[in-house]
């Protein structure tokens, strides 16, 4: 197949703006530089690091002990090292020349901690003694500055990066924080921040801000590499840490020999990176980069600085991971000081494995609730590590202003049917699915307004139009307030919906009121914080009346979703209700149960109401009597709001897919390691149009709907890491994401879907319906294998953009004719 797609314009070749690079596409795109026969000048502008190194050492030499001059040829002919590149010459003023032997070369080899490298994290809890390796390590840091070392870190990333296994992913991190909890607490905090990949909450916009050349430069320039280099190794290994692994590994001097790496300098050093702006940040961040690798002791660690600043890491753990070894390890340690109990490990040892699961949950469960709450590990983790994992974590880390709560989540239903039978005897509400953007809206005491997006990124300045509502909006007795609703763009003039993708054409900063082109309109539907008080425990139908009494709706701007309340017996009506959504160009309805439920639902058997679990005899609460009848056990559904959690206590029925009578035939090109009960699988898969002009391949959406179990695991065979169906990194698919694996483009499937959108994400069709912006998928579904077609007759992009162009005119002439209807009844 040939090489990555040239970008295609369609106002000639120079009217295009060009996007950033990032690491890989920087790695793909350097020229081929091919070495000269012939020897190059040595001299001191050519020779590399090392190389120069040699000759000044073999020269000072030379001087000190009245040797030939020969020596130094000896010297560079013995020197095998990577190419060379420009380094400054010294000057004769700091020339060493006092002492023999001030200027030397230092092996690379044995600077790596070696104590670091021999410790089991990956042991179980229950049998790895933290305290013997927190004293003994503790006693090592002071002989080196007192801080726990950067290569603790690595070694729990090379271990958990070493197995598939999440029980042994989470026992390594437990380990690893349990020694910096006894040995250094003060790293605890910047620990979890590298390991967790990132250095502040979502919400901070704190970000590296590096790009791909800054990370090339350096391994060049500390590495002797050179274009030619750099990617070759690039082309061999496919991932950015890798190339750093073998390139450190090829060095076997330096001038200085290393200081080691500490976990707070090293994220240190990540903060002033993202801090940098203005004149002159450019260059403080590359010596940032440099003076990181070039303090890098080992191959091992250079490949997680690496990976660490292009922001992959790679090593398998999730949030929820992070947050189940923060509660393990304050259950095995504590640091110096705290007052908070821990069981021993040889007490945990002995329990049952039902009750030593049970202290696990409960302890997980409390620091799961807290980060949904107040998703700040700068705030959560110092608290944990002064009360352990209790119950006071929840107030301390709770509900807080201007910090954004992980929203609920709904499950998804087949169709209507499905979702009545789920809820059959409950009443609920539905609401319109409108098709917009999440949005949590806060606002303190002051009238300071924060608007926040489902993944918590902060979006104030997206919508000053909305902040300027918030006083108009609130009702006389509302002080503060935490809403939810779906920020949906709207003709200001009729009122009418606009499909999502009009609302992306809006800018994202620096928005001004009076020059605002999508007008919105915020659709309210939960009540989550009110005056100072927390309302997640109050039923759904409290919260609902609290926000449509205290609030104020003011026509196309601000008001509630559309909703009906009703019951599993009112199908006929819910069913009508659900047409007049997807009429208007909604995406469905949620629906959401209104009122708590006991415990225990007693339950008839009269033929309509299917039981959830077994045929069980309960007692009723109310007067402690047996029931008549035989009674079944049914999972309670509790109208709460759980921040990020996905129960069928809300619900969401979506239109069909069959709406698009379109299918397209797309090639799976890549893959991540599944979550949850998907774990074991490859979910979701990256899928790709075809480029007829270049024959690259477009990465066009994620899909993980439509698969059965049977076909995960068949797939995660056919694709199993090391066979030859899993390749590195290929140049000829056009992504700028890092799937955990790539696969080697064999097969199409056949692919439903809801629409097509414009994406800043996918580069399919890129140039062919705007500049800067590709095609995807909304809502994709799996269909089948096409075993009839070879990848060469995959849908094109081409194709692809002739779809939506249709799409675009369809929606034009539903529009006028909506018009004109309109205008006929008047």
């Amino acid at each position: 197949m040939s090489s990555p797609a040239k970008k295609r314009k369609t106002n000639g070749p120079d009217s295009s703006k060009q996007p950033t690079r990032s690491i890989k596409s920087f790695f793909q795109g350097q020229a081929t530089e091919r070495f000269s026969s012939r020897e190059p000048d040595v001299t001191e502008q050519t020779l590399s690091d090392e190389a120069f190194a040699r000759k000044l050492q073999a020269e000072w030499n030379g001087q000190e002990n009245d040797n030939s001059p020969t020596e130094a040829t000896a010297a560079d002919s013995q020197s095998n090292v990577a190419p060379s590149i420009p380094i400054p010459s010294i000057p004769p003023s700091v020339a060493p020349v006092a002492s023999k032997n001030t200027l030397s070369l230092q092996s690379s080899a044995g600077t790596e901690d070696t104590i670091s490298l021999a410790i089991p994290l990956d042991q179980s809890p229950l049998t790895f003694d933290a305290t013997q390796w927190a004293a003994e390590l503790r006693s090592h840091w002071m002989t080196q500055g007192g801080d726990a070392s950067y290569a603790l870190l690595t070694r729990a990333f090379v271990l958990a990066n070493a197995t598939t296994s999440r029980i042994k992913i989470v026992d390594t991190l437990v380990n690893f924080l349990r020694i910096l909890i006894e040995g250094d607490p003060s790293s605890v905090l910047p620990a979890v921040w590298l390991a967790t990949n990132s250095i502040s909450p979502p919400y901070d916009e704190l970000e590296l801000g590096l790009g791909g050349s800054s990370i090339s430069k350096a391994l060049k320039k500390i590495y002797g590499l050179d274009n030619s280099g750099l990617k070759t190794l690039y082309d061999k290994h496919g991932d950015a840490g890798d190339v750093a692994f073998e390139a450190k590994k090829r060095q076997s001097f330096t001038l200085v020999k290393p200081k080691p790496l500490r976990i707070k300098g090293v994220f240190q050093s990540l903060t002033k990176i993202a801090t940098s702006k203005g004149t002159g940040s450019q260059e403080t961040k590359q010596r940032i980069v440099e003076k990181l690798l070039q303090d890098a002791r080992g191959a091992e660690e250079s490949r997680y600085i690496v990976r660490t600043l292009v922001q992959n890491l790679r090593i398998g753990a999730v949030k929820t991971t992070m947050l189940i070894a923060l509660a393990r390890a304050v259950l095995y340690s504590k640091p110096i000081g705290a007052d908070f109990e821990v069981r021993p490990r040889h007490e945990l040892a002995r329990l049952k494995k039902d009750e030593l699961a049970e202290i696990y949950s409960n302890a997980e469960e409390i620091v799961k609730a807290s980060y949904a709450r107040h998703p700040d590990y700068n705030d959560l983790v110092p608290c944990l590590l002064e009360i352990g994992p209790t119950a006071e974590i929840l107030v301390r880390c709770g509900l807080s202003m201007h910090i954004p709560l992980r929203p609920m989540l709904g499950s998804i239903t087949r169709d209507l049917s499905d979702m009545l039978t789920k809820l059959q005897g409950r009443a609920f509400s539905c609401e319109y699915k409108y098709d917009g953007q999440r949005a949590q809206v806060h606002c303190d005491q002051q009238g300071k307004v924060s608007i926040f997006s489902r993944h918590l990124e902060l979006m104030t300045d997206k919508y000053p139009d909305l902040v300027s509502l918030v006083p108009q909006i609130r009702g006389e007795g509302v002080s503060s307030f935490i809403l939810e609703g779906e920020v949906v763009a709207v003709d200001r003039e009729t009122g009418d919906l606009q499909p999502f993708q009009v609302l992306t054409n809006r800018a994202k900063k620096n928005v001004e009121i009076g020059e605002i082109k999508v007008n919105v309109c915020l659709f309210a539907f939960d009540l989550m914080y009110l005056n100072g008080e927390p309302l997640l425990d109050r039923p759904f139908r409290e919260r609902r009346e609290l926000l449509r009494s205290l609030f104020v709706e003011i026509s196309k701007h601000f008001t509630w979703v559309k909703s009906m309340d009703a019951t599993s017996t009112d199908s006929e009506h819910v069913l009508e209700f659900f047409k007049s959504a997807t009429d208007v160009k909604c995406e469905g309805i949620m629906v959401k149960v209104l009122d708590n439920e006991a415990k225990f639902d007693i339950q008839q058997n009269n033929g309509l109401d299917e039981p959830d679990g077994p045929s069980v005899q309960v007692t009723c609460e109310k007067n402690n009597t047996k029931p008549k009848e035989k009674a079944t056990r049914r999972k309670a559904l509790l109208s709460t709001y759980e921040p990020d959690k996905r129960l069928e206590s809300w619900l969401k029925v979506k239109k069909d897919y069959n709406a698009s009578s379109e299918t397209l035939d797309l090639i799976p090109v890549a893959g991540w390691h599944g979550q949850g009960r998907k774990a074991k699988w490859w979910s979701p898969i990256l899928l790709a149009v075809r480029n007829p002009e270049t024959g690259s391949l477009e990465a066009v959406t994620k899909c993980m709907s439509g698969f059965t179990d049977k076909f995960y695991q068949g797939n995660k065979d056919k694709y199993a890491e090391g066979s030859t169906n899993v390749i590195s990194r290929p140049s000829y698919v056009e992504y700028n994401g890092s799937p955990d694996v790539w696969f080697e483009p064999q097969e199409v499937w056949e692919m439903a879907f809801a629409d097509i959108t414009l994406s800043p994400t996918y580069p399919a069709a890129i140039g062919l319906v705007s500049e800067e912006r590709g095609l995807s998928l909304r809502f994709p579904r799996f269909l089948k294998v096409r075993e009839d077609k070879s990848i060469d007759e995959a849908t094109t992009s081409d194709y692809l953009a002739l779809l939506w162009r249709k799409q675009m005119e369809r929606t034009s002439l539903e529009d006028g004719k909506a018009e004109e209807d309109e205008q006929d009844e008047q």
